[in-house]
């Protein structure tokens, strides 16, 4: 029989689905002391990554694409450098939604990048070619700050497999191209701090879209807390829902839409300070994954 914590925690994973049909956006921007330079992004994700750039995961089984959900930690650990936790931000904006931003939808959300500013936390926005489109200065403000980065969330926000919410789909003949013009898009704003990982929308992928993939040279980036921002009106059920979730070396999954996720601004008010006085450190993805790639 399948439990009432089961069944809500697969409840919110669709309403992050939902959430790539309806709108997700990041906005503002401003960033994290990046482990190393911040640099133009290259003509393709896999060379976007140099010796001393973005850390990236050796290739999976079979040469297929990596996968990376959060860095294991030993649960109950009092070392505090190992209490980190990842906050990430997917600006959703599918290739077909440009008459409702026209008509006055906000796919992004400033005032959340300016708090994530004041609060001094560094974060990864993962954001599609057609949001960096609509919105190339705030995309290229978001990657000019140290404090973020940036990486690839296709361009279209159609799903990588046949079934991911009702999403459209991309055929795997084009499922490379539309990383890569997720990449030129961002280029074309001036995003500079650009890093090697890519996020499948709605988190949907298989063996077949990993394979597709591995040209491109990138680390795919899952999580493992599902925050439930995704069109959610109580600021206080979200936030609850990260703090039972995050562990040593989580991944959060969050939102910066206005008018998809409106609650995440208050929320990343009232998680941040509360896992600060657990001991958590925040960072960004490339800091779990280097930690990862050191380890392997």
């Amino acid at each position: 029989m399948i439990s009432y914590r089961s069944l809500r925690r697969a409840v919110l994973s669709c309403a992050i689905g939902a959430l790539a049909l309806g709108a997700a956006a990041c906005s503002g921007g401003s960033g994290h002391a990046p482990p190393g330079q911040a640099g133009r992004p290259a003509a393709s994700p896999s060379a976007a990554a140099t010796p001393t750039g973005p850390p990236r995961l050796a290739p999976g089984p079979s040469g297929l694409t990596p996968v990376f959900k959060s860095a294991e930690r030993a649960r109950g650990s009092r070392d505090a450098a190992e209490r980190t936790v990842a906050l990430t931000f997917d600006a959703d904006m599918t290739a077909d939604q440009g008459p409702r931003a026209a008509a006055g939808e906000h796919f992004d959300n400033p005032r959340l990048i300016s708090t994530l500013r004041r609060l001094k936390v560094p974060a990864t926005v993962f954001m599609t070619g057609r949001w960096a489109e609509e919105y190339p200065a705030e995309a290229k403000d978001i990657g000019g700050d140290p404090l973020f980065e940036v990486a690839n969330h296709s361009y279209s926000h159609y799903a990588f497999t046949g079934d991911c919410y009702g999403l459209p789909t991309v055929p795997a003949t084009g499922m490379r191209a539309d990383v890569e013009k997720a990449f030129t898009a961002f280029r074309k704003a001036g995003v500079r701090h650009v890093v090697p990982y890519f996020r499948f929308p709605g988190g949907c992928y298989d063996k077949r879209a990993l394979k597709a993939l591995t040209p491109a040279g990138v680390t795919a980036i899952q999580w493992d807390v599902v925050s439930g921002d995704a069109f959610a009106t109580d600021a206080g059920a979200v936030t609850r829902q990260v703090l039972d979730g995050v562990r040593p070396g989580s991944v959060v999954v969050m939102h910066c839409t206005r008018s998809a996720a409106p609650t995440t601004e208050r929320v990343v008010r009232d998680v941040v300070p509360a896992l600060r006085a657990k001991g958590y450190r925040f960072v960004r993805v490339s800091e779990l994954v280097g930690a990862a790639a050191r380890k392997a």
